[in-house]
This record gives C-alpha cells, structure tokens and sequence, in this order.
C-alpha cells in the first residue's frame, strides 16, 4: 500500500477518535445526578469476587466530570486493604500508597494527588505488580472492553506492566459507552466495565 492510500485512513481514524471523544466528554458532562450514580457504581465496585480476594487496590481520583471516586475513598480506606491511587511525574504515573484523605491535596490543575513531601517516601511507593485489581477511568468505552483515555497515553503505559493476573475494571456513567472504539495494536481492553446499569464483561488483555 502506498503512503497515499495510507494517509487517508490515518486521518479517518484520528478524526473517528476524536469525534466520539467530543461526544462522550458532552454526554458526561450533561449526565445528571453524577453523585448518586458514582456511589452506585463505586459499590458495585466493592462487590466484585476479585475486591473480596484483593489485598491491593488501585483506586483513580476523579478529575472533572469522571465518574466520582474521591467520595467513596474514605469508605475504601476502611475495607482492611492496602489502597493505592496514582499520580504523575514526568508524563507517567507512579503508584502512592494511600492511608488518609488528609495526604491529599488539590495540585496545580485543581486535581487531588498525593502531598509533594510525602510521594518520594520508600512507605509509600508501590510497584504496579503488587496491584490485585485496578480501577481505570476513562473518556469512552464499548461493550469489548476498549478503552479511549484523553489521547496522552498514561493508563496505557502503566497498565502494562500489570500482571497479567489483575483484573482491570473501568468505571463509567452508561453515557461513555459506544458501538466501537476505535483500536490500534497497543491499546489494552479492560476485563470489565461497571455502569450504574450494568457490569460489562470486557475482552481483557
């Protein structure tokens, strides 16, 4: 195939990407009773056979209109288990053992991370193949398992390196679900997806 009849499909694909981004962003947005809808779903969640058996659970903060974790984390830090929530550096995400609310804080784009003086402590770093189970959020979804993140790569670059073992559960409002996502080779599929009206089975990785 030559670089011409490449090109047009390259730009097809982007633009289907970034069409069904704006969509589910829209969609997320207008959803209403975003609150009761994330407890729902957050105690959906906690009922999994794979949270019972986990000892270590990753947990994401919700940024802007995601499905609202950073309420029900306090109920998390009661389970008994070793919570873990992650955040940024350098373009990648590192893992910070959470024990309290109070060792988080709002950071430069209003999003609440780990306290500066408290990420680099050996206590509190975790190797992403101590993760049991792993909650991802994500822009938009289709009933696969795929997975369309904002465009910049970080749950992809850490998600694989979990072990092949840990069940990866997206949380989404039945909004961020599509027909397909657009894929390529790289992306990982989520083993499922729990709305507040159903739990999905995902293809997994």
């Amino acid at each position: 195939m030559t670089q011409e009849q490449q090109e047009p499909q390259v730009v097809d694909w982007q633009q289907r990407k970034a069409q069904i981004r704006e969509q589910a962003h829209a969609n997320r947005k207008a959803q209403e009773n975003k609150d009761e809808l994330s407890g729902t779903i957050c105690e959906k969640f906690v009922a999994l056979p794979a949270y019972a058996t986990a000892r270590t659970v990753m947990y994401y903060v919700d940024v802007r209109t995601e499905v609202r974790t950073r309420h029900y984390l306090p109920t998390a830090l009661g389970h008994g288990k070793r919570i873990v929530v992650p955040w940024c550096l350098d373009g990648e995400l590192e893992l910070f053992h959470l024990e309290n609310m109070d060792e988080l804080a709002v950071g430069m784009y209003k999003i609440l991370e780990p306290r500066e003086e408290l990420r680099q402590l050996p206590a509190k770093q975790v190797p992403i193949e101590e993760l049991d189970l792993v909650m991802v959020p994500g822009v938009a979804f289709d009933r696969r398992g795929a997975r369309m993140g904002h465009g910049l790569g970080y749950y992809d670059k850490l998600l694989e390196h979990a072990r092949p073992d840990t069940p990866l559960v997206a949380l989404a409002f039945e909004c961020q679900l599509f027909p397909e996502i657009p894929v390529q080779q790289h992306d990982i599929f989520m083993d499922q997806i729990i709305t507040e009206q159903a739990n999905y089975p995902g293809r997994g990785r």
